[in-house]
Order: structure tokens, then sequence, then C-alpha cells
């Protein structure tokens, strides 16, 4: 019995340290995602826009990166755009599984009625 606690925690620390020094494959693509609303969406319709797709990082394995934002304002330039989405997927393939999986397609479908304008962007991520 006095050997197993230090067995164990020499162990744990294997662990932790082989988790920590595993190379991770790496991100080599992205897409950036802007979308204007229509005028006269409501605020909380932008807010559930912005959970939901927040929420796609959880429920679609292919993204490995998500952030995004309400564009700020800026008096000197148009805002052409309300919001903007940058995802980032390990390859090509990733973003083709992203387009077609059933929860992007569900969250296309409730929320597109609101959107004036979409652009999407691929490009591959620069070392």
């Amino acid at each position: 019995m006095g050997y197993l606690i230090p067995v164990f925690i020499l162990g744990l620390f294997m662990l932790i340290i082989y988790g920590a020094y595993t190379p991770h494959q790496k991100a080599e693509v992205q897409r950036v995602v802007c979308i204007k609303f229509k005028a006269g969406t409501p605020a909380a319709e932008v807010e559930k826009h912005m959970q939901e797709f927040s929420n796609l990082r959880r429920q679609i394995p292919a993204i490995v990166g998500y952030t995004g934002g309400k564009v700020l304002n800026n008096d000197n330039v148009a805002r052409d755009f309300d919001v903007i989405h940058y995802l980032t997927f390990r390859n090509e393939e990733g973003i083709q599984t992203y387009d077609q999986h059933p929860k992007h397609t569900e969250f296309v479908k409730n929320n597109s009625p609101y959107w004036e304008n979409v652009l999407e962007l691929n490009s591959v991520i620069e070392k």
C-alpha cells in the first residue's frame, strides 16, 4: 500500500508531461465570415446569432479555433458588415466538413432570414 501512492503520483505526472509535449496537428486554413444584418434586426437576434455561431466550435470537431465579434464603429469608414467570425481548420477537408455539417446547415437556416449580406473568405495560414 505504501508504494501505490508514489506510483500513482508518478503515473499522473507522466501523463501530464506527455500531454504537454505531444505535438498537435497545426491548423493550416482559416475562414473569415462577415455578416451584415438587415435593418431593424432586433438586438436579441444578433446576440442569439453570436452565441449560436460560437457554439458551433463545440458541436463541429473540424473547427479547431474560433473567435468572433461585432464590428467597431468607425466614423470614417462605412460599415459594410456588423459581425465577423474567424474559424480555423486543420485542412481544406475540415472546411468541407463544416459546410456540410447538420449543425452548420441548421444554424444557417435559423439565422439567415436576418442577414442582408454575407462574405466568406478562405485562406491558407502563412507560417
